[in-house]
């Protein structure tokens, strides 16, 4: 159950009620795609005050299964976890492989890119893996059009978004009603660029009524004035007391100005990849690229106000060093800090809301 407590010109704040207890947002999720971050610990995601944790149907459905994951208790027990979760429906990791799948009204046939094996997955195969791993919110099994899309092809992904949106709900609900699950399903805006297919969208699934929506298919090389002119369509259209998603966006500044249009909930790679290939956050809101000869002179440490201890603690010459090379302590003290910077981030913003 979502409740919106305030919103104000900076955005909404909102405590949304879980089985594995309370979300505060707007919020980030940390990507956990099969169940884990490399390097990082769940007590390491404590210490950086993450609430939630997102994983991921497709690559869990591969391997181990989500009959595995039952046998242990569930997704959170399989992993230890303890908090929300939210698993994202596996239909953008098989549209990203285009070149081994064909789309059909019924779902998708790909290959397992681990080993080519033949497999299917449309809406009921999604309800069916995500209730069995058992996240608190589970998505919608929808289609993502490149954003180079020609009109036509974004009309007929909106159009089979729709279908699938409506057969995931009834699919959904008739877990519900057999486990007496508690579980929230998330519809996803799709339709590209195209402000009428997004608003035709947004106002479809406003209409089968879901527990949140999500927007889709931003954030995949359009410009952040497309983006930020998308959300201006399509928040406004979607049900004020239900939670917002934008899906994949984790810059600080598009999460500031996405939070301001309106958007409860994000997750984004993009941190935790900075940090391992060197650009690294600092809590003023620099970005340093740490790699650089000029800091293996700089003995200070990585950044005294950071949220990570490993930054309060290790200088900046030292990470530069174990970077260069290839230890993995440097990229978890990395990782460690980015992560923590953008978490912190989301909590300045609900200060400043509830302010």
């Amino acid at each position: 159950m979502f409740t919106l407590d305030r919103e104000t010109k900076d955005g909404r704040r909102g405590r949304m009620k879980t089985a594995h207890g309370t979300l505060n947002t707007p919020a980030f999720m940390p990507v956990a795609t099969a169940g884990a971050m490399k390097g990082i610990t769940h007590e390491d995601l404590q210490t950086l005050g993450a609430e939630i944790l997102l994983c991921n149907s497709y690559h869990l459905h591969l391997q181990p299964g989500e009959a595995i994951v039952r046998e242990a208790g569930g997704l959170h027990s399989f992993i230890g976890w303890d908090g929300p979760m939210l698993t994202d429906s596996g239909g953008f990791q098989v549209f990203s492989l285009r070149g081994i799948s064909a789309i059909g009204d019924e779902g998708v046939r790909f290959q397992s890119h681990l080993n080519g094996d033949p497999l299917f997955l449309g809406p009921q195969e999604s309800m069916d893996i995500q209730h069995t791993l058992g996240a608190d919110i589970i998505m919608c099994f929808d289609q993502c059009p490149p954003s180079t899309a020609k009109r036509a092809e974004i009309q007929a992904a909106v159009d089979r978004t729709l279908t699938w949106a409506n057969a995931c709900k009834k699919a959904h609900e008739q877990h519900r009603s057999s486990t007496g699950s508690s579980q929230m399903l998330f519809g996803i805006v799709q339709g590209g660029l195209e402000r009428d297919l997004r608003e035709k969208c947004a106002a479809e699934l406003t209409a089968m009524g879901f527990d949140g929506y999500a927007v889709g298919g931003l954030a995949v090389g359009e410009t952040p004035e497309e983006m930020y002119g998308v959300l201006d369509a399509v928040c406004p259209l979607l049900p004020k007391e239900a939670p917002r998603y934008l899906m994949g966006v984790g810059r600080l500044d598009q999460l500031r100005e996405s939070v301001r249009r309106g958007v409860d909930m994000f997750d984004c790679v993009l941190p935790m990849r900075e940090a391992r290939h060197g650009t690294v956050y600092l809590g003023n809101g620099q970005k340093i690229r740490i790699m650089k000869s000029e800091y293996l002179h700089d003995h200070g440490v990585l950044d005294p106000e950071s949220p990570s201890p490993l930054s309060r603690t290790h200088k900046k010459s030292f990470l530069c060093h174990l970077l260069r090379a290839h230890e993995r302590l440097g990229e978890k003290i990395a990782c460690m800090q980015n992560l923590g910077v953008t978490l912190e981030t989301m909590r300045t913003v609900q200060k400043r809301i509830a302010e």
